[in-house]
């Protein structure tokens, strides 16, 4: 904010209190309110204004202050932002960022533990992004707010209290569609993105004991998709596994899944498998634990592609 004065902070809380995981705290008091605005609770009003404000030049930043609220302002995301470019023949475009929490972990309430990234992802004109570490966001998040498109920036609960690093001062980006290789391997590939990436490093790691070689790719960009990296991956190991939290049917997974078929079929040594929630909505925080992919089926699904060649 401090090196563009077009960018504008807006949603929820995300003034005086500083958003409800304080994540924009102290922005009002050193940029203003006219910069970091406290809105109604009214999801698509937050949304629609951003839309304006970005086509008339402004860069603003949306906070939606949990993934489950955001049915209120698919209107405006999905029939506007992700279509304006396209409309206007590519005269107007919509630089703005949504961000919105996800993920569940946290026994918070109902409609505060979603992940529906794929509902996103299946609407061309949008960018949707998963950082899961801090150094990440904040790369990832420069970036977003750099882009001269419509980004949807999502931030998993249960990594802001869980997860640390070192996140350098000053202006970085990570580049919007590049992947992350978590750790190399040559027998099984899981690709996974958001707080599953911690679970996927931590299986892989206990598998050294046994010999079995275990790659970790995070892909942080949902779209776009880092492909190459994924099917590099996969002729390598010549098994996959895909991890996520969202609901296993029309999941991402299935996308993933539908591409290294499509391209690296022969490379398989193994029938894919697939990691996910399931396709219930959000238990109530006692049962959230039971819908959440564990260690032990990751376990289960890395035993199960190895009795294959």
């Amino acid at each position: 904010m401090s090196r563009d004065e077009r960018v504008i902070v807006l949603g929820e809380d995300v003034g005086k209190l500083g958003g409800v995981f304080r994540a924009t705290a102290g922005l009002q008091k050193k940029f203003g309110k006219d910069r970091v605005m406290d809105t109604p609770l009214a999801e698509a009003g937050i949304v629609g204004m951003a839309i304006g404000m970005a086509i008339y030049g402004l860069k603003p930043v949306a906070e939606i202050q949990f993934m489950g609220f955001d049915f209120l302002c698919h209107n405006q995301l999905m029939a506007h932002a992700a279509r304006m470019r396209n409309r206007t023949r590519g005269r107007w475009t919509v630089p703005m960022v949504v961000r919105m929490p996800c993920g569940g972990g946290i026994h918070a309430p109902e409609l505060h533990s979603d992940s529906f990234e794929a509902t996103y992802a299946h609407i061309p004109g949008l960018k949707i992004v998963m950082p899961s570490t801090p150094h990440d966001t904040k790369g990832l998040l420069l970036a977003a707010i750099e882009d001269p498109d419509p980004v949807i920036f999502l931030e998993h609960k249960r990594i802001y209290r869980a997860v640390k690093d070192e996140v350098p001062d000053g202006f970085y980006t990570v580049p919007i569609g590049k992947g992350e290789r978590v750790c190399e391997g040559t027998d099984v590939t899981i690709v996974t993105w958001g707080f599953m990436r911690h679970l996927a490093a931590n299986v892989a790691k206990s598998f050294t004991a046994e010999g079995v070689s275990i790659e970790v790719i995070d892909i942080r960009s949902i779209v776009p998709l880092d492909e190459e990296m994924i099917l590099e991956s996969v002729r390598k190991t010549g098994r996959l596994i895909v991890l996520h939290e969202a609901a296993r049917f029309c999941g991402l997974g299935a996308e993933i899944a539908a591409l290294c078929a499509e391209k690296e079929m022969f490379s398989l040594k193994a029938p894919l498998e697939r990691v996910t929630g399931y396709d219930i909505t959000m238990p109530l925080p006692k049962g959230e634990m039971m819908q959440l992919p564990s260690e032990a089926r990751l376990v289960h699904a890395i035993r199960k592609v190895m009795e294959h060649g």
